[in-house]
């Protein structure tokens, strides 16, 4: 991101055109050049991209091993290839729909888990990260908030299809007491 940032300064190539146009040609390669390219006229849209990229990402590799780049590669694909469908024509440009999609993966495979780390994980993202929401809503035209939402469902969705995969939550032995006390009543005759 930040090579391509510098290159776009220097070099003034308006990498701009390399993001997601929708239906367009140029624009479908956009999906997986659109991440590296940020608004080149002010540091605000890659700092604010680079922080939580890496905080994301570091959570999701560390907690998520088995599946972490299945979900990363996922929520890439899935939310740029819906940006690119179904999105207003313009270009759009950024790491924003990975940083939804993964913030959304975390938070909410915690909860369909029901594991205590992986939850305490989900509120640790939503304390961090939960002023996002403001960014699916249409406030301001200049920012893509349909990448944002399509990265948000994406993470969603791979939350729940991942469910099964990856850590489980740990099931006690107290747990499986009632199934016990039913074996005992019905050998009891």
């Amino acid at each position: 991101m930040w090579l391509t940032y510098f290159l776009n300064q220097h070099y003034q190539l308006n990498a701009y055109k390399w993001g997601v146009f929708p239906r367009t040609l140029n624009g479908f390669l956009g999906i997986l050049c659109s991440p590296f390219i940020h608004n080149s006229s002010s540091y605000n849209h890659i700092v604010s991209n680079t922080f939580p990229l890496l905080i994301l990402t570091t959570a999701l590799f560390y907690f998520y091993k088995e599946i972490a780049l299945k979900v990363f590669f996922g929520v890439w694909a899935i939310s740029g290839f819906w940006l690119w469908i179904l999105s207003r024509p313009s270009f759009h440009i950024g790491a924003s729909t990975i940083i939804y999609g993964l913030a959304f993966f975390l938070f909410f495979s915690g909860w369909i888990r029901r594991s205590k780390p992986l939850m305490g994980l989900s509120l640790l993202v939503a304390f961090l990260y939960g002023s996002m929401l403001w960014g699916l809503l249409p406030i301001d035209w200049s920012i893509s908030f349909e990448g944002h939402a399509y990265g948000a469902i994406s993470g969603i969705i791979l939350a729940y299809y991942y469910k099964n995969q990856g850590p489980q939550r740990e099931i006690y032995d107290w747990e499986n007491e009632e199934s016990d006390d039913v074996a005992l009543q019905d050998n009891s005759y």
